[in-house]
């Protein structure tokens, strides 16, 4: 689509040249939502790509994902046979409500940065322990968990001038079992809950998003039963998402069934 409001496109090749930030200004990497739709008060796009960052780096503390990655090249990571969940990366790209030709173009850090509920890069940042590192146009840095980075439907912690620069997946969730599940209203649909479990030494952790306005992650015990699964996840969550994409009951009852199947799956 074409954007009609904005008079400058910049492509800083340096950190250093990213300009001050001002009213009208918006951070671009794969462009694939911003692009799809009017923008009537962006008036000068600010493109990352040409920065040149890394799309992923393996290190001791786990795997280092540029915002700038595409989902296409994170699907494509070989990861070690030690991270024993890392399945769900692949499963979490390919959840994402288009062709495979936006997977080679939407980003990673777009996704989380978009902060739609269905947002399935939110749900591996989260189920991971991931932490983003925040940059400033002026260059201050700051990192946030992944799990207080989205604060609600469509909404971050990032403030004006800032941009994210890195999602940091942490080495121990990566090396233990995981169960994905995803389940949508219409078969290619968007994501109406999206949850990813995995099992530590007498628990598991499950990560809830899709069914709710930002991620939720909560601690059961391995011998929970379904009331007790039931009881921790209406704890955890105050209210369920609405939208077209599915009614806030359903969602709360097809989060509680994929919950159960998830336990199921780790435990047996």
């Amino acid at each position: 689509m074409d954007l009609n409001t904005v008079t400058d496109v910049l492509r800083p090749r340096t950190q250093g040249a990213i300009p001050a930030w001002q009213p009208g200004d918006a951070f671009v990497a794969g462009g694939t939502w911003i692009f799809s739709e009017p923008q009537t008060g962006v008036q000068r796009l600010v493109d990352l790509t040409a920065l040149g960052w890394p799309a992923l780096a393996q290190t001791d503390a786990g795997l280092a994902i540029a915002a700038t990655c595409t989902l296409s090249q994170l699907e494509d990571f070989e990861a070690p046979d030690s991270w024993r969940a890392a399945p769900v990366i692949g499963q979490c790209c390919r959840s994402l409500l288009g062709s495979f030709k936006i997977r080679r173009v939407a980003t990673v850090g777009g996704n989380l940065c978009l902060a739609l509920p269905a947002a399935p890069m939110a749900a591996l940042a989260v189920a991971m322990h991931a932490t983003c590192t925040i940059l400033t146009s002026e260059g201050a840095q700051r990192s946030v968990p992944a799990l207080d980075f989205i604060t609600g439907a469509s909404r971050t912690v990032l403030q004006p001038g800032e941009y994210l620069r890195a999602i940091t997946l942490a080495a121990a969730p990566l090396r233990r079992r995981a169960a994905f599940r995803q389940m949508s209203l219409t078969p290619l649909g968007r994501s109406a809950a999206l949850l990813i479990g995995t099992r530590l030494p007498g628990a598991l952790e499950l990560t809830i998003t899709g069914s709710v306005p930002r991620p939720v992650r909560i601690a059961l015990p391995e011998n929970a039963a379904q009331a007790d699964i039931v009881e921790a996840i209406d704890t955890a969550v105050p209210h369920w998402f609405d939208d077209i994409h599915g009614r806030p009951d359903w969602r709360r009852r097809i989060t509680q069934l994929m919950a159960a199947e998830i336990r199921h799956e780790l435990m047996s």
